[in-house]
C-alpha cells in the first residue's frame, strides 16, 4: 500500500549531507530569505525549504535573535538582517575590490581603446587602486596607488559627490582647491555646483583640470547597500577624447560601473544620462 502525504505537508528539500542538520536548515532558510527582497511569509518560507511551520518558526526565531533575519512587525514577513550586511562590509578590502574590478576594467579598456581606472576613498585620500591601459596610440603612464585630487579629477568628483556635507567639508579643509591647470576649479561655489550636477546625473568629467592634455569621464560604483564605494573611469588625450565623443564614452563607462556594481551586489539601475558640460 502506498502512503500519500497530506497536501499541506511541505515538499522536503534534499539534505546537503556531511554536516549538522540544523545548520544546513538554517543556511537554507537564510538563502531563501535573501532571494526574496520583498520579504517572505512563514508559510511560504516553510514550503520553500521543505520544513513544517513549527520547525521553521523555531529556527527563524533563533536567527532573528542573532540578527541574521528580521521580521517586519506589521506584515510579519521576513527579511535579511543587519548582521549579514555587517559581515559583508567588514570582509571587503581594497584587494578584493581590485580582483573583482580587473576583468571589468580590461573589458572597458578594450571597448573604448582608452585607459580605464578605479579609485576609492582610502582614509582621507582618493587613491587609484587599479588601472588597465587601452590600445590607443598614446597612453598615460600612471601607477597604481597614486593619489588624486578630488576637485580636479572625474573619479575624485564622483567620490566627493558621495560624501555627506560634513564629510565633504572635512575633506576640503584638508585638501585645498589648488590650481593644477588653468581649468582647475579653485572656487568653492563652482565646486559645489559641479558636485550638485554629479549627484543629479551620476557622471563626472575632467576637462584638462588635472593634466592639461587629458580628458576623463567617470561614474560611481555601488555595493549591496547602494553606497558609492568607488569610481570607475576612462581617460585619454584631448585630441582623441573630443567633447563630442564623451557622450558615447559616458555610456560605456556607465555600463562598466553597472557591471562592477552588480558584482558587488547592487541591483538598482544606474544613471544613463550623461552630465552636461559646465559653462566656463
Amino acid at each position: 500500500m502506498t502512503l500519500i502525504e497530506p497536501e499541506t505537508a511541505p515538499k522536503k528539500r534534499p539534505e546537503r549531507g556531511g554536516g549538522v542538520q540544523s545548520l544546513e536548515r538554517a543556511f537554507s532558510i537564510l538563502e531563501t530569505v535573501a532571494t526574496h527582497p520583498e520579504g517572505i511569509s512563514l508559510a511560504d518560507l516553510s514550503k520553500s525549504v521543505g520544513l513544517h511551520n513549527s520547525t521553521t518558526f523555531h529556527l527563524v526565531k533563533t536567527m532573528e535573535s542573532c540578527g541574521y533575519i528580521r521580521q517586519d512587525p506589521e506584515t510579519k514577513r521576513y527579511y535579511v538582517g543587519r548582521m549579514i550586511y555587517s559581515i559583508a562590509a567588514n570582509s571587503k578590502t581594497d584587494l578584493d575590490l581590485v580582483a573583482i574590478a580587473e576583468p571589468v576594467l580590461r573589458e572597458l579598456a578594450r571597448e573604448t581603446g582608452e585607459s580605464s581606472h578605479l579609485a576609492v576613498l582610502s582614509g582621507e585620500d582618493i587613491v587609484l587602486i587599479a588601472r588597465t591601459a587601452g590600445a590607443g596610440a598614446f597612453q598615460l603612464q600612471e601607477r597604481h596607488g597614486g593619489m588624486r585630487p578630488g576637485h580636479a579629477t572625474a573619479v575624485g568628483k564622483i567620490i566627493l559627490s558621495s560624501l555627506s556635507e560634513s564629510d565633504l567639508q572635512r575633506y576640503l579643509e584638508r585638501h585645498p582647491l589648488v590650481a593644477l591647470t588653468p581649468r582647475t576649479i579653485t572656487e568653492r561655489e563652482l565646486l559645489d555646483a559641479e558636485i550638485a550636477r554629479v549627484r543629479e546625473t551620476g557622471f563626472a568629467y575632467d576637462d584638462g583640470e588635472f593634466n592639461p592634455e587629458v580628458r576623463c569621464v567617470a561614474h560611481g560604483v555601488r555595493d549591496f547597500t547602494n553606497k558609492v564605494v568607488g569610481a570607475i573611469g576612462v581617460s585619454g588625450p584631448i585630441w582623441r577624447l573630443t567633447l563630442q565623443s564623451l557622450g558615447e564614452l559616458s555610456q560605456q563607462v556607465a555600463r562598466a560601473a553597472g557591471r562592477l556594481s552588480a558584482e558587488l551586489g547592487q541591483n538598482a539601475p544606474t544613471a544613463t544620462t550623461p552630465a552636461r558640460k559646465r559653462a566656463r
